[in-house]
């Protein structure tokens, strides 16, 4: 099955390929987008049940700061960003607590201290290993390894120190507070997705993408679209493929050939990472946390453990739902991957009984339990992107276009510190399509040879 022309064909109908087209539309180019999933979203999926107050989110959910981008998408379709503040419980000794130390800002002081940035890279596991001589403390060493997994998705022996410093330090994301769209990111999906430009756009969901071979000014796809041979030609591509799916070996399942080889990229692609998250949404018959203890759980946003398989829990909050969301990332989180369902919710209420003081799991009354497997879905390969030791100028290579032909974008091609968020990958697409428009502009002054 052959198509005819389009000016560009956008691999990905993720956020990044989403707002690559939205971004576009201002052009009056024809656009085809193409996606093997059978929805939009890439890694943003949200799955909404009749009678819960709040949304299954079975891959992104935060909006990490006041990132303009996302809220401006949420204003468009009446939507709000809601603040996720409240109080995070620590089990210590067996007993919970609330979090009161600073052992973060701690961890801030002794990043800056030690004059990490002035330094050639190192790993993080190996910074650590001397950070007693900047005054961090066991406890806080412990905090840090810890976080590096869970938030960063990362290996604390494979990631960069830079690369944390970075994003860790004073004034950065981290200290940003914390939004969730009202209604999941489908709403953010509900913005881009009617944005486009349904005269100039065409979206094809199904559509397995096995090659690409592309020259200056010339872009041919070969795909499968629902179990039939499909091909499309191109003058353009703006490739969205998820960092995991770039470095896949060829002979992987859903990997993309390239024609010729992406050989500027190999230097970039081995100085990134893709992270491996388990995110597991338990359904209760009512929460019963809140319940507990007189109540002092009622405001609670994150339980925190750091000896049981989840060492990481949070609710719906501010909205109330009887759900809990079990959290684990970096090296555990690729061993659990390769666990099936039932082991895995099972170690999840174990965790949940180690932090609820011995409480037998049947107690809880689960009533249903939902995963989305990023590391085994073979158009992801991970969650999203962080920065291995040396990869410093990674990014930025990754992003750069070739040959006016081929552009890319994706979370993990964000320069703009937005890197491994949903709101990096809007902005990683808007400047791909500027990228592209830009070039197309340039070639019409120019004229042609001759």
């Amino acid at each position: 099955m052959a198509n005819a022309s389009w000016d560009v064909v956008i691999i990905g109908a993720g956020v990044s390929g989403l707002a690559a087209a939205s971004e576009l539309r201002k052009s009056g180019l024809s656009v085809l987008i193409l996606d093997a999933r059978d929805h939009v979203g890439g890694r943003a999926w949200t799955r909404h049940e009749p009678d819960l107050s709040a949304p299954i989110e079975l891959g992104a959910e935060f909006i990490h700061g006041r990132a303009p981008e996302t809220f401006e998408l949420l204003r468009e379709v009446g939507k709000a960003a809601l603040d996720t503040s409240g109080a995070h419980w620590t089990l210590r000794d067996g007993k919970l607590v609330q979090n009161t130390e600073d052992l973060f800002g701690d961890i801030q002081t002794a990043l800056e201290r030690s004059n990490v940035l002035k330094q050639p890279d190192i790993s993080f596991e190996a910074w650590l290993s001397r950070s007693a001589q900047y005054g961090l403390s066991p406890e806080a060493a412990a905090m840090a390894r810890a976080f590096a997994e869970g938030f960063d998705a990362a290996d604390p022996a494979r990631v960069s120190a830079h690369f944390i410093a970075r994003e860790w330090g004073s004034g950065g994301m981290l200290d940003s507070p914390q939004f969730r769209p009202l209604g999941g990111y489908s709403s953010v999906l509900a913005a881009l997705a009617g944005a486009l430009d349904r005269e100039n756009v065409r979206l094809q969901l199904q559509t397995v993408v096995r090659e690409v071979r592309w020259k200056r000014g010339t872009v041919e796809v070969d795909a499968i679209f629902l179990d039939q041979p499909f091909s499309v030609r191109a003058a353009c591509a703006i490739v969205t493929l998820p960092l995991g799916v770039l470095q896949a070996p060829a002979e992987a399942a859903g990997a993309v050939r390239f024609v010729p080889e992406l050989d500027t990229k190999r230097k970039a692609l081995e100085g990134l990472v893709s992270g491996p998250v388990l995110k597991l949404s338990l359904r209760f018959r009512r929460a019963f946390w809140e319940e507990l203890d007189g109540g002092k759980y009622e405001g609670a946003s994150f339980f925190h453990s750091a000896h049981t398989a989840f060492p990481t829990f949070w609710t719906s909050l501010p909205l109330r739902a009887p759900l809990l969301i079990a959290w684990i990332g970096g090296p555990k989180a690729a061993r659990l991957s390769m666990s099936k369902m039932p082991d895995i919710v099972r170690q999840a209420l174990e965790s949940l009984s180690t932090i609820f003081a011995g409480r037998p799991p049947s107690e809880f009354e689960l009533e249903a339990a939902y995963l989305h497997n990023w590391q085994t879905d073979p158009f992801a390969r991970g969650a999203y992107s962080y920065i291995a030791v040396g990869g410093g100028d990674a990014r930025s290579t990754l992003a750069a276009p070739l040959e006016d032909t081929l552009f890319f974008a994706g979370e993990a091609t964000n320069t703009e510190d937005e890197a491994a968020t949903v709101t990096g990958a809007l902005q990683s697409g808007e400047r791909a399509a500027r990228e592209l428009t830009e070039r197309l502009q340039a070639k019409k002054v120019k004229g042609p040879k001759g």
